[in-house]
C-alpha cells in the first residue's frame, strides 16, 4: 500500500512540475516574441519639394519610448516650412532636423513650400520681382544695372556690385549693368535653375547639378568647372560657395580671412556670402559662419529657429520663422535697425542696406540711402 502511495505522490509531482515547466516555456516565448515585435509603427511622408532623408518615407516600427531622430531635406528652389500631423511628441515642428518620441502609433508629414526670392539687394541698389514676374528696381543705375523696365517672365533676381542678373522661367538668363569684366555675358546659359551675383561675377546652378560662372576672375573666384550636385550657389566678393544635394558645401576663390573653409561643414540647407565671409543655415535653424569678423558679422552662434540668412558688406541678417530679425556685425549706416520689422517673409542684403519682404508683398528697407536704394515703400509685389 505504500508503495501505490509513492507511485501516485510521484506520478502527481511529475505532472505539476511538467505543468510548471510548460507555463515559464510559454511565458518566455511570449516574452521573446513581445520583445521582438515592437509595438509602435512611425508612418512618414512629404509633400512636393523635399524629402525625409532620416529615417526615410516609409512605416517604421519602434519601440515605445525610442527617441526618433527625423532629417528632412528641401529640393531646389523649396523650403522646410513645418511637419504635420501626429506632431505632439516632436521636439521642434518648424526645425527640419528634430527628433520624435514613440508613445503611440504616429504618422507625420514634412511640408515644404515653393522659395523663389522675390528681393535682392547690391552694392547700391535694389530689386524687385513682382507677381506678374516683371521687375522693379531702385538705387544707383551708374552701368544701368537698374535698366530692368523691359524685363518678363522673370522668377528670380540677384544683385552684384553693380550688375543685376535675372533668371527667366525657360531657364534662360538676362544681365545688364557694368560688364567690364564680362559678368553679363550670360545669354548664351539654358537650363539654369539658380543665379547668384557677386561683386564682379555671376554664378548659375544648371538643372544637371553641374555650375556656370562668368566675370572676373583674379582670386579663382569662377572656377567650378568640376563642381557636381551642386543646389544652390552664394557669390561674395571675390569667392564662391556651392551647396550640395546632401547638405555639405564647396568654395573657391579668395580665401585670406578663411572666408572658403567650409568643408566641413554639413546639414547646410542655405548659403549665403558677403565680401569677405560665408554664412550657413543648418537643417535644424541654426547658423554657422566664417571669414572676415572685424564688425562681429560672423557672430551668429546663438542664434536659432532661422529659417533665411542674408548677408551684405559687414553685416548679416537672420529670418526668424516666426517672421521677425535677428542681425549681426556692422551698423553705421543703420543697417541693422530691423527691431521693429514683423512678418517678414525674405530678407536680402546689400553692402549697406537691408530689405525685407511683408507678407502683404509691401517692402521695408533700412541703411544707406545715399542713391534711394532704400526707398521702396511704394512697391507691392503682389
Amino acid at each position: 500500500m505504500k508503495i501505490i502511495l509513492s507511485l501516485r505522490r510521484h506520478h502527481y509531482v511529475a505532472r505539476v512540475s511538467i505543468f510548471l515547466i510548460t507555463l515559464i516555456t510559454v511565458a518566455l516565448i511570449a516574452g521573446m516574441v513581445g520583445c521582438n515585435r515592437p509595438p509602435y509603427n512611425l508612418t512618414i511622408t512629404s509633400s512636393a519639394g523635399g524629402l525625409v532623408t532620416r529615417p526615410g518615407e516609409d512605416t517604421f516600427p519602434y519601440d515605445k519610448g525610442k527617441v526618433v531622430k527625423l532629417k528632412a531635406i528641401p529640393y531646389a528652389g523649396y523650403q522646410f516650412v513645418n511637419w504635420s500631423g501626429d506632431v505632439d511628441n516632436i521636439a521642434l515642428i518648424n526645425a527640419a532636423a528634430t527628433t520624435i518620441t514613440m508613445n503611440s502609433n504616429y504618422e507625420i508629414t514634412a511640408n515644404f513650400a515653393q522659395y523663389i526670392p522675390m528681393v535682392a539687394a547690391g552694392g547700391y541698389h535694389t530689386m524687385g520681382v513682382k507677381d506678374d514676374k516683371t521687375v522693379v528696381a531702385v538705387g544707383s543705375n551708374y552701368s544701368g544695372q537698374c535698366a530692368v523696365g523691359n524685363w518678363t517672365d522673370i522668377i528670380q533676381v540677384a544683385a552684384g556690385d553693380a550688375h543685376t542678373v535675372g533668371l527667366k522661367s525657360d531657364g534662360t538668363v538676362v544681365a545688364v549693368g557694368s560688364n567690364d569684366s564680362g559678368q553679363c555675358a550670360v545669354s548664351s546659359w539654358t537650363d539654369i535653375i539658380w543665379i547668384t551675383a557677386g561683386w564682379d561675377h555671376t554664378v548659375g546652378v544648371e538643372d544637371d547639378g553641374t555650375v556656370v560662372a562668368v566675370g572676373l576672375n583674379d582670386s579663382g573666384q569662377c572656377a567650378i568647372g568640376g563642381w557636381t550636385d551642386i543646389v544652390r550657389v552664394a557669390a561674395g566678393n571675390e569667392h564662391t560657395v556651392g551647396l550640395k544635394s546632401g547638405g555639405t558645401l564647396v568654395a573657391v576663390g579668395d580665401n585670406e580671412y578663411g572666408q572658403c573653409d567650409v568643408g566641413g561643414w554639413t546639414d547646410i540647407v542655405r548659403v549665403t556670402a558677403g565680401e569677405d565671409y560665408t554664412v550657413g543655415l543648418k537643417s535644424d535653424g541654426t547658423v554657422v559662419a566664417v571669414g572676415d569678423n572685424d564688425y562681429t558679422q560672423c557672430d551668429v552662434g546663438g542664434w536659432e529657429n532661422i529659417i533665411q540668412v542674408a548677408a551684405g558688406r559687414y553685416h548679416t541678417v537672420g529670418l526668424n520663422s516666426d517672421g521677425n530679425l535677428v542681425t549681426a556685425g556692422s551698423s553705421y549706416w543703420g543697417q541693422r535697425a530691423v527691431g521693429s520689422w514683423k512678418n517678414i517673409i525674405q530678407v536680402a542684403a546689400g553692402q549697406y542696406h537691408t530689405v525685407g519682404l511683408n507678407s502683404d508683398g509691401t517692402l521695408v528697407a533700412v541703411g544707406y540711402n545715399y542713391y534711394e536704394q532704400c526707398n521702396v515703400s511704394g512697391w507691392d509685389l503682389n
